[in-house]
C-alpha cells in the first residue's frame, strides 16, 4: 500500500473514531439533558373533540339557563387556549346543532370554528366571524383592521396569568421579572445566572401574532426580544397561558414557574398578586347590526356568563 493511501485511511479511521465518540457521549449523556418542554410549548392544538358543545361526555362547563339565542345566531370564534369557555358559551345558548365538526376541524357552516388567535382576527375582520374570544391583539392585527377600514369593539371578560414553564427537572422555581427580561433579550444565557445549573438556556419563542407570542412582546415593553434562537444542547423555558398548559395541554414533564417569589394559579391571579396577568376579550365588529351580537356579550358579561368564565378554568372579569 503506497504511503499516501496509507495516509488517507488513517485520516478516515480517526474522523470515524472521532464520529463514533461523540455519538457515544451524546447519547450516553447529552440526551438525559435535553429537556422536553420545547415540545409542549410549541404546541398549538388541543383534542377538540373533547370540549365540544352537546356532547354529554364534554369536558366543558355546562349550565342551563333560561336566556336562549334564536334568529340570526353570530358564529364564533377565538384563540385555541380559550376554546372551552366559548365553546360552553354556546352549549348553554345556542340551538343545538349549531356546531357541526367532522371528527378532524369544524365544517364551513359550523357556528362555532376554532381558528387560533391569528386566524380569529383575521375572520372577525373580514366577517367571517361575528364575535372572537382572543387575547389583546398584536399591533400587525390592529393595523391590518385599521387597514380594512374595520373598528373593532374588545370587551373584557375574564383575566389570565401569563407564565413561563421548564422541565420538571430544572431546579429553578422561580424567577423575577427582571431576570425573565434579561433572558429573553438575550442578557442570560446559562442558568446559573439566574440561580441554576451551568447549562445553556434555550429560550423558545412563540409564532408571530399568536396570543402568547403578542402578551410576550407586551411583558417585554421597552426591553428588546432577542430573535427566536435554539440550544440543542440546553435546558428549554417558555411561555403560554396558566389554562392552556394545565389543563388542555399539561404534561407531567413541565413545571410552571413563580414570578417575584408568587406561583401563577387562580386565586393569585384573582387578587393581582402574580404580576402577569392578562385580559381576554370577546371582539366584534362595531358595524355588526346582527342583534344577537349584543344580547350574547350582555349574558357572557352577567353573572351567568362569568359563572361559566369561572368554572372553564379562568378568571372571571365582573
Amino acid at each position: 500500500m503506497s504511503r499516501l493511501k496509507k495516509q488517507i485511511l488513517t485520516l478516515v479511521l480517526v474522523a470515524a473514531a472521532f464520529i463514533l465518540f461523540n455519538l457515544g457521549i451524546y447519547f450516553c449523556f447529552t440526551v438525559r439533558y435535553i429537556d422536553t418542554s420545547a415540545e409542549l410549548m410549541q404546541s398549538k392544538s388541543i383534542e377538540l373533540d373533547k370540549y365540544l358543545p352537546f356532547d354529554e361526555n364534554s369536558l366543558i362547563a355546562k349550565h342551563d339557563t333560561e336566556f336562549q339565542l334564536d334568529g340570526e345566531l353570530p358564529v364564533l370564534d377565538g384563540a385555541t387556549a380559550l376554546f372551552p369557555v366559548y365553546s360552553a358559551f354556546m352549549n348553554s345558548v345556542y340551538p343545538e346543532g349549531s356546531c357541526t365538526f367532522d371528527g378532524a376541524d369544524f365544517t364551513p357552516e359550523s357556528l362555532l370554528q376554532k381558528r387560533g388567535t391569528g386566524g380569529a382576527y383575521k375572520a372577525i375582520v373580514s366577517g367571517e366571524a361575528d364575535i372572537i374570544f382572543v387575547a389583546q391583539p398584536s399591533e400587525q392585527q390592529i393595523a391590518f383592521a385599521e387597514e380594512s377600514g374595520v373598528e373593532l369593539e374588545y370587551v373584557p371578560i375574564g383575566y389570565e396569568g401569563f407564565v413561563f414553564i421548564v422541565n420538571k427537572e430544572n431546579p429553578v422555581d422561580n424567577l423575577t421579572v427582571e431576570q425573565l427580561k434579561g433572558i429573553y433579550s438575550g442578557n442570560y444565557t446559562n442558568w446559573k445566572d439566574v440561580g441554576g445549573e451551568n447549562m445553556p438556556i434555550n429560550a423558545l419563542q412563540r409564532v408571530e401574532n399568536s396570543g402568547s407570542q403578542t402578551a410576550m412582546i407586551a411583558f417585554m415593553g421597552d426591553t428588546p426580544l432577542m430573535e427566536g434562537a435554539t440550544n440543542l444542547f440546553g435546558r428549554s423555558i417558555g411561555y403560554s397561558f396558566r389554562f392552556y398548559v394545565t389543563d388542555l395541554a399539561g404534561k407531567a414533564d413541565i413545571k410552571l414557574l413563580s414570578v417575584n417569589g408568587v406561583y401563577p394559579d387562580k386565586e393569585n391571579i384573582r387578587s393581582g398578586a402574580y404580576p402577569i396577568t392578562d385580559s381576554f376579550y370577546a371582539v366584534y365588529r362595531k358595524d355588526n347590526d346582527n342583534p344577537n351580537v349584543a344580547k350574547l356579550i350582555e349574558w357572557i358579561t352577567s353573572p351567568e356568563g362569568q359563572r361559566i368564565v369561572e368554572d372553564s378554568g379562568y378568571v372571571s372579569a365582573y
